[in-house]
């Protein structure tokens, strides 16, 4: 059986009550005010003194630091009361935890001790950011089971990951030729791996050649934050593994509910563990579009249209698969208006939203290239193009027996072998499922088949979420458990160790 995702408590509309902020102690008012009067002085600093305006800057100074303390206690206690609902701890406990999260944005005042090289741009900013994230969420865990399993389950996935990838990039070293290098560090440099190279040109120099056949939202984002971090690679490597964090979050959420918990603690811990799971940490663009397309369907699930509409549209700017959600929004959609359509008609405006995405960015294309389907003749830079799917099957089988070189055939066999693991596992799970959910997965699997190509199959189906609800529905069983994860870990190790050393892993 399944159920409606359930909605959230209700929201309190007391408004700005500052009884609530003095009953969390002295101690942690002050530190907010500081925190918040701190921020306001760094944005009149860095925004406002640059204009060169003298009135407009000694008006912004007296401006900026009380209004940075003024919104600073407005989020404070709008969070703390949020916290205090979902947890059940008291308010003001609640607010007084919280507190300590804001404690990072004092660092900022090291703008003006330490040498240029540390303080540049916003990287002490981007690093109180994100202590004061690392802090909520390390709170959060301590409160609410479910960002406590969420939490383990990321943490020592990516921890081996990232050990096994700079062991293998500083022991074995790099694949023979000339590989472009993200960084001088070779640490970082893992990460900025084949299709990143793409996303941190189009980041640092926008769209040219071959770069328009990836979405623009991602890397959008990386030129965003880059601008903190002073350096898009790090900004990268920040985005994939938040998202990938909230990503499994939403994924144990909605599984939590379609299921039970079990089942959801059980898929989060698959999809970390997936053999191609470390492009949940590289620049690509899995994790940003794993967190979309499962947070879409969340809202859908919550019948919350515009919310799922919304994410929807940034899901196909991050990918044109993004646009396939519009079928699952019709079929939820349907599910809870089949008997009146009329009432919910203004909620089915929202799937509107969904290929407003998609025509977005061809009609930047169309205007770049004078081709708003740029983006998919660009494909045929390798090999791609559109064809029934049986033809990448075929093209495939016929690439594996005529290879020469050994890691030919194995690249086409991985490719083979993932295409018929997700195809298995759909036909043989696919009544576990919702309706929207076989939807989706079905044309997830289809849509990259018929490009005459099998590549990078390895790597498409970590986003496909209802492959890894249908696993933990089986993993139920000790013996499917047991080989479901016999299966991941040892893949995972081998991919970790190729794409570390550029190898084409997918």
């Amino acid at each position: 059986m399944t159920t409606d995702v359930h909605a959230p408590h209700p929201v309190h509309t007391r408004m700005f009550a500052f009884g609530d902020l003095l009953g969390a102690g002295r101690i942690a008012l002050l530190v907010i005010c500081l925190a918040g009067a701190s921020l306001g002085f760094f944005f009149w600093y860095g925004v406002i003194v640059p204009l060169h305006h003298p009135a407009l800057s000694q008006l912004g100074l007296v401006l900026c630091v009380p209004l940075g303390a003024g919104v600073a206690l407005a989020l404070w206690q709008a969070y703390g009361r949020y916290f205090s609902r979902r947890t059940g701890v008291k308010l003001s406990h609640s607010l007084r935890y919280d507190a300590i999260t804001w404690l990072p944005f004092l660092i900022l005042w090291m703008t003006f001790a330490l040498q240029p090289t540390f303080a540049h741009g916003g990287r002490i900013l981007a690093a109180a950011v994100a202590l004061f994230c690392i802090g909520k969420v390390t709170i959060a865990a301590r409160f609410n089971q479910t960002v406590r399993e969420v939490l383990l389950d990321f943490l020592v996935s990516r921890a081996a990951i990232i050990v096994i990838a700079e062991l293998a990039a500083v022991i074995i070293g790099q694949r023979a030729g000339v590989h472009v290098q993200e960084s001088r560090h070779l640490l970082l440099a893992v990460w900025g791996r084949w299709d990143a190279v793409h996303y941190l040109t189009i980041a640092t120099q926008g769209y040219s050649g071959i770069e328009p056949a990836f979405f623009p939202l991602y890397p959008m984002l990386i030129w965003i934050v880059g601008t903190l971090t002073a350096n898009h690679l790090i900004a990268g490597i920040l985005i994939s593994n938040a998202c990938f964090f909230f990503g499994l979050l939403f994924l144990y959420k909605l599984l939590e509910h379609e299921y039970d918990r079990t089942v959801a603690r059980r898929a989060i811990f698959y999809v970390s563990i997936f053999p191609t799971a470390i492009y949940f940490s590289a620049v690509y663009t899995e994790s940003l579009f794993f967190m979309l397309t499962i947070a879409s369907f969340y809202y859908m699930r919550s019948q919350r249209w515009w919310r799922a509409g919304i994410i929807g549209f940034l899901a196909a700017l991050t990918r044109a698969e993004g646009v396939l959600l519009l079928i699952p929004f019709a079929i939820e959609w349907l599910a809870r208006y089949r008997a009146d359509a009329k009432r919910g008609l203004r909620d089915a405006c929202a799937s509107l939203l969904i290929p407003a995405g998609l025509a977005s960015y061809m009609a930047y294309l169309w205007v770049l290239r004078a081709d708003p389907l740029y983006f998919s003749h660009v494909q045929s830079h390798w090999g791609r193009h559109l064809a029934p799917p049986w033809v990448s099957v075929i093209t495939s089988f016929h690439k594996m027996t005529h290879a020469v070189a050994a890691n030919a055939v194995a690249n086409q066999a991985l490719e083979l072998g993932f295409t018929a693991l997700m195809i298995f596992v759909f036909i043989a799970g696919w009544k576990r499922l919702r309706p929207s959910y076989i939807a989706y997965m079905g044309l997830s699997i289809l849509v990259p088949m018929s490009t005459s190509s099998l590549m990078s199959m390895p790597r498409f189906g970590l986003v496909l979420f209802p492959m890894f609800a249908i696993l933990a529905r089986w993993g139920e069983r000790p013996w499917a458990n047991t080989l479901i994860v016999a299966f991941s870990l040892p893949l995972l190790g081998l991919f970790t160790v190729l794409f570390a050393d550029w190898y084409w892993v997918a």
